[in-house]
């Protein structure tokens, strides 16, 4: 199979979708790997180390989705790539179609073979390939949150650490996944005082037996949430449900609940946010305000740490990868109902069921195309 990656060119993305070291793992499999003249830059990985490994460099991304059977991406296709995609070609990225009607639209009318990193679940029901970016998402999320606390930020001036004699900051983390769990490990770290909702009570109750006195866990209501907002200074949107737009937790009426100058951080962005008022946002201009309540909504947020984020998401990438390349997308998901569950549409189709209900399109499942 011909295999290829671009340049990303959403603003401030500075990830690649394979690495050196990856292109010598499909080479050594009998595959040829095509890269866009300087794709990893960002991500410090040079077209030199590229041709290194195996990859035959062209100058052009039109060039590079041409040429190959299947493109390997970190995030969904952008308007200016949609008349590249073509029909039966394996677009294998994050896609949260969920989040774009108009990308749906654009990959049925394509009839590509559309492959969502964020859908594909293991043998656990976990969701392997959205581990590593939201586990970095997550410790992002209080990173930036704390900076946007500071007053030239906009920010109440609350170092969430607090100092001697000052108390603490508050910090309200709503979802105790993966993004959750890693943003309250890195609030603790700062010396938080932190407070986790989520509506699971068997995971509230392992946070609670793991961290002990250093979290506060409640179950999520809307009660819930309406009590803890007023104490909040940064809250962090950590909900997630696979394939389908995030429900929004955090109405604009609640921003008159919240201290001035607290902080929002949506990382459930991707997939529409968590919080009514959220408009996704890059690394150049990350915040906005909305009645006195400071907004981070990037939508990329691991693009910041390339170099860390392109290596973890590729050492969980590169498997499935290698797995369509070697058997087709065909093969590969008779093989592994995790990774079926990771087409989206196929050949005009839309192929996820939640995608389909965000937009009231037909839904069609992939066992009806054997």
């Amino acid at each position: 199979m011909k295999i290829g990656t671009v340049k990303e060119i959403k603003r401030y993305e500075y990830r690649v979708g394979l690495t050196p070291s990856n292109v010598k793992d499909y080479v050594s499999h009998g595959h040829e790997v095509y890269v866009q003249s300087g794709a990893g830059a960002g991500a410090s990985f040079s077209s030199e180390e590229y041709a290194a490994a195996g990859a035959t460099i062209l100058s052009t991304a039109k060039e590079v989705w041409e040429k190959c059977d299947m493109i390997v991406k970190v995030k969904e296709p952008l308007p200016d790539e949609y008349p590249l995609m073509r029909e039966g070609q394996i677009i294998y990225t994050y896609l949260h179609l969920a989040a774009s009607r108009e990308l749906t639209e654009a990959m049925l009318a394509s009839k590509c073979k559309g492959v969502a990193y964020e859908t594909i679940e293991d043998t656990l029901g976990g969701l392997p390939l959205l581990r590593p970016m939201s586990e970095i998402a997550g410790k992002l999320s209080i990173q930036a949150g704390a900076r946007c606390l500071e007053k030239p930020m906009g920010g109440r001036g609350v170092l969430l650490g607090g100092a001697v004699g000052v108390k603490k900051g508050e910090c309200l983390i709503i979802g105790a996944g993966v993004v959750g769990t890693a943003a309250m490990k890195m609030a603790i770290g700062l010396g938080a005082n932190v407070t986790v909702l989520d509506k699971s009570i068997e995971r509230l109750s392992y946070l609670d037996d793991v961290f002990g006195s250093r979290i506060q866990t409640m179950y999520s209501t809307q009660a819930a949430i309406e009590e803890m907002l007023p104490k909040a200074d940064l809250v962090v949107g950590a909900v997630l449900i696979p394939g389908a737009k995030a429900p929004k937790l955090i109405r604009k009426h609640h921003l008159k609940l919240m201290k001035p100058g607290a902080v929002i951080v949506d990382v459930a962005v991707d997939q529409g946010g968590c919080c009514e008022t959220t408009t996704p946002t890059y690394h150049d201009a990350p915040t906005f305000v909305v009645d006195n309540i400071v907004h981070y909504c990037v939508a990329n947020m691991p693009g910041a740490v390339s170099q860390t984020s392109t290596t973890a998401l590729t050492n969980a990438t590169l498997d499935y990868g290698l797995m369509i390349a070697n058997l087709g997308l065909e093969a590969a998901i008779a093989k592994d109902d995790g990774l079926k569950l990771g087409v989206n549409c196929y050949h005009g189709k839309l192929t996820c069921k939640e995608v389909a209900e965000a937009f009231g399109m037909e839904y069609v499942p992939m066992d009806s195309f054997r």
